[in-house]
C-alpha cells in the first residue's frame, strides 16, 4: 500500500475544511467547538503550506513563482479574515455574512490550488518526493500556530522564525481554553 502522498494530503485537508464550514454556515448547535477546530486547521494548513509546498512549486518550473504568489496573496487574505472572525466571536451579528464570504474566498482558493498548484507538483515530481514532502508537510503542522498571525508573514523563513513562538503561545492557549471548557 503506498503512503500519502502530499498532494493527496491536502487534498483532504481541503475537504476538511469544506466540511467544517458547511457545517458552520448550517448554524449547528456547536458552532463553537466547530469554529476552533476550523481555526486551528486552516492555521496549521496554510503554514505548512508556506513552508513546504509553496517552495516546492516554485522550483518545479519556470514562471511557477507568479502561480504561487497568486495563492499566497489568497492565503494572506484569508489570514485577516479568519482573525476578524475569531475577533468577532461565533455570536457576533456580522458573523454568518463574513463567514459566508470567507468560506468562498476559501473554496476558491482550494480549487486554485487543486487545478494549479497541485497538477504542478504531481506534474514534475516523483511519487517518493511527493510521499516525502507529505511527511514534511505533517511535520510542520505539528509545530505550526493553532491561529492565524496575518502579521507574523507568509514566506518561509517568517513561519520558521515566528512560527514556533507563536505556536508555543497558541498551545498554551489551547491547553487554558480546554481545561476551563472542562471544569
Amino acid at each position: 500500500m503506498a503512503e500519502q502522498d502530499v498532494v493527496d494530503l491536502l487534498t483532504a485537508q481541503h475537504e476538511q475544511i469544506s466540511t467544517l464550514l458547511e457545517q458552520l454556515r448550517s448554524g449547528r448547535e456547536d458552532r463553537q467547538e466547530l469554529f476552533t477546530e476550523l481555526v486551528r486547521l486552516l492555521a496549521v494548513h496554510e503554514s505548512a503550506e508556506e513552508e513546504v509546498v509553496h517552495p516546492v512549486a516554485k522550483r518545479a518550473q519556470f514562471g511557477a513563482e507568479e502561480m504561487v504568489d497568486a495563492r499566497v496573496e489568497e492565503e494572506d487574505h484569508a489570514k485577516k479574515a479568519l482573525a476578524e472572525l475569531y475577533d468577532l466571536g461565533v455570536d457576533h451579528p456580522d458573523f454568518s455574512s463574513k463567514l459566508a464570504d470567507f468560506a468562498d474566498a476559501v473554496a476558491k482558493h482550494a480549487a486554485h490550488e487543486e487545478a494549479e498548484e497541485f497538477v504542478l507538483l504531481r506534474r514534475q515530481y516523483s511519487v517518493s518526493q511527493l510521499e516525502h514532502w507529505a511527511g514534511s508537510v505533517r511535520a510542520a503542522e505539528a509545530v505550526a500556530p493553532t491561529r492565524p498571525h496575518p502579521h507574523a508573514g507568509s514566506s518561509p523563513a517568517a513561519n520558521l522564525i515566528a512560527g514556533p513562538p507563536l505556536a508555543v503561545f497558541d498551545r498554551i492557549r489551547d491547553a487554558v481554553r480546554d481545561w476551563r471548557s472542562q471544569n
